[in-house]
């Protein structure tokens, strides 16, 4: 029979564990007599570590704790410290494990729930609580283990902000529990310029790479969402809203005016022409209400004008559930984290006008202008030199192209069709909150090696090229702060997938998780690199690859706002019909209702539905 180790080792969340040394480290804290260490399962079959001591009366289990965290690896403290008045033991004097009793109350994440002490542990607490969508959040917890990632912790650090702290997001990262984090964290003393932005903006490397493709229908080329209100929404409090968040986030105000060199963009001032349109219609006695909304969202959509404005343009739709609301805002002055800024100022905004208070929205943080001139300014500094060599190797790698049924001439946005791979609420939560502790990984991690494990299955390509996309709010200019900052910061940057044949699961799992931990700085330095740094004029690069990654996070937890929901209803064509795909196939991961969702974008001339589905079930089982 196999009852155990002799010698008391555990492996917990990818780690191996000597428990001896753990209980010495106890035994070495003042007022400790005893120690001993286990690992034990929680109610979710997760392992976690137990600590016994007894003691002198005065010790507390708080010091005890605090004492191990500075002196020992997060992953070594036990997630569970329990005051005993003996340590059981055997018939024949040795320590009873077995005995040992079990603690008492649910354990979260493996942690113990330890209340917050300090003012800036229940701000951090609060805050972890509110972006996450979990009721309590104790010193001990995991950031990442509660179902954290890059997006959240912008959130974080947007809403530590307005409490008046401020947080580097390294610091997260390598502390990611909260009694960890808190003497990290800093009060702000420094606010952004608060005053209206005018005048000439630098472009950032995503707005050169869009224009530089010279699109057709350039000016449609959105991000959008389709809200909807039962009880309906309150015109004036509507424009009221709409009036503060265009003041407030100055690049909504930007346009994009052509010249002989080239586009350049211009920051509007409030009063210089019109800065969103709202345009109504009345759905209530239509038969056919969906293809009525399609249809005048669709008008909407195609509306933009880029050198005139403005760039922003919402729908009221009058219907008989209520009304639905349309806000389209063109691509090149809005992403993905923008969005969530977006929807925590305007519910605010609305609510006040609403209520007839006047407008309070949180300070700015430093404009998307001052950004884009310092982000030019670093990429013809040293830093960048020392990058160069890192992607004028990826620039000459030989990659094999993708296989296809058809090879036509040019494939426009009018010929793609959508395929998406929806996996269980139980695989998406193990997805979140566990997979992560095999080999210490991040979403992009996983769902990158089944993307290759996918490719390599699909099309037997073992080096798979990839674009990734990345938030792009990499803290490179750490005297800047961009947590609340709207406009298009997105990375862009080719990544390559390394399926090496004859390797086990955990060996790809690992060499694609240290090949993305290579890439400097997240791979902000690409696209400065290539369309920023005077250093790069004599290189071309041009690496385009055919597939382009980006997951998008947590959306739903975003819009949980008591009588404004997400709409049904399509929101109109997003993209111009006529304008080139960017990509062979394009796939965009979110999570939505508890779901994990992979949509592939193709073109329908370049690939039969049969051979897609080959590719979706592929993804299915990879990442299974």
């Amino acid at each position: 029979d196999f009852i155990g180790r002799m010698d008391y080792q555990v492996k917990i969340r990818g780690y191996r564990i000597e428990l001896g040394e753990i209980e010495t480290a106890i035994q070495r804290v003042p007022g400790v007599r005893q120690a001993v260490v286990i690992d034990r399962t929680d109610e979710r079959g997760h392992k976690y570590l137990c600590g016994y001591i007894t003691g002198e009366t005065e010790l507390r289990i708080e010091e005890v704790q605090a004492a191990l965290e500075a002196g020992l690896p997060a992953h070594m403290v036990p997630a569970r410290l329990m005051r005993l008045e003996t340590i059981p033991l055997t018939s024949n004097g040795k320590i009873d494990r077995k005995a040992l009793p079990e603690p008492e109350g649910s354990i979260h994440t493996g942690a113990a729930y330890v209340a917050p002490r300090t003012k800036v542990e229940q701000v951090l607490a609060a805050v972890w609580a509110g972006v996450l969508g979990v009721e309590a959040v104790g010193t001990q917890d995991n950031f990442f283990e509660l179902g954290g990632d890059s997006i959240k912790a912008l959130q974080v650090s947007s809403r530590l902000l307005q409490a008046g702290y401020r947080l580097e997001m390294k610091d997260l990262f390598s502390h990611p529990t909260v009694s960890a984090l808190a003497p990290k964290v800093q009060s702000v003393t420094r606010l952004a310029d608060q005053s209206e932005v005018v005048g000439a903006v630098k472009l950032t490397p995503v707005q050169h790479w869009f224009l530089e493709q010279n699109l057709a229908d350039a000016h449609h080329h959105n991000q959008s969402i389709m809200l909807h209100s039962k009880d309906g929404f309150d015109e004036a409090a509507l424009r009221t809203a709409m009036d503060q968040m265009v003041s407030h986030h100055d690049a909504l105000r930007i346009v994009f005016r052509p010249t002989e060199h080239g586009y350049e963009a211009w920051n509007r001032a409030v009063g210089e022409g019109e800065l969103y349109t709202l345009d109504q219609a009345d759905f209530r006695k239509e038969s056919e209400v969906s293809a009525a909304i399609e249809a005048k969202a669709n008008e909407i959509q195609a509306g933009i004008h880029l050198s005139e404005g403005p760039l922003v343009k919402l729908g009221l739709f009058h219907c008989p559930d209520g009304d639905h609301l349309l806000i389209a805002i063109h691509h090149l002055v809005v992403d993905t984290v923008s969005w969530r800024i977006l929807f925590e100022d305007l519910t605010t905004a609305y609510e006040q006008a609403l209520n007839g208070q006047p407008a309070r929205l949180p300070h700015k943080t430093d404009s998307f202008r001052t950004w884009a001139e310092g982000q030019s300014h670093y990429a013809n500094g040293p830093e960048m030199a020392a990058e160069l060599a890192f992607w004028r190797e990826m620039e000459q790698g030989v990659y094999e192209p993708l296989p296809k049924d058809e090879s036509p001439s040019h494939s426009l946005n009018k010929d793609s069709e959508l395929m998406t791979v929806t996996w269980t609420a139980q695989e998406t939560g193990q997805l979140l909150k566990q997979a992560h502790r095999a080999y210490n990984t991040d979403m992009n991690d996983l769902l990158l090696t089944a993307l290759g494990l996918a490719i390599h299955r699909w099309a037997g390509i073992e080096r798979v090229l990839v674009n990734l996309e990345g938030h792009g709010r990499e803290s490179i200019l750490p005297e800047l702060d961009i947590t609340r900052t709207v406009g298009w910061f997105t990375t862009q940057f080719p990544v390559v997938l390394d399926i090496g044949a004859g390797q086990d699961l955990s060996q790809r799992i690992k060499q694609v998780k240290e090949g993305l931990r290579r890439i400097p700085q997240k791979g902000i330095g690409y696209g400065m690199l290539r369309y920023l740094s005077a250093a790069c004029e004599q290189e071309r690069f041009g690496t385009e690859p055919e597939i382009s990654f980006n997951y998008m996070g947590q959306f739903d937890q975003d819009m949980q706002n008591q009588s404004i929901g997400v709409s049904p209803y399509a929101s109109g064509a997003e993209l111009s019909a006529h304008a080139a795909r960017s990509h062979t196939l394009d796939l965009n991961g979110l999570i939505s209702e508890g779901q994990l969702q992979l949509t592939i974008s193709y073109s329908h001339q370049e690939y039969r539905k049969e051979t897609m589905e080959q590719l979706a079930e592929a993804l299915r089982t990879s990442l299974q």
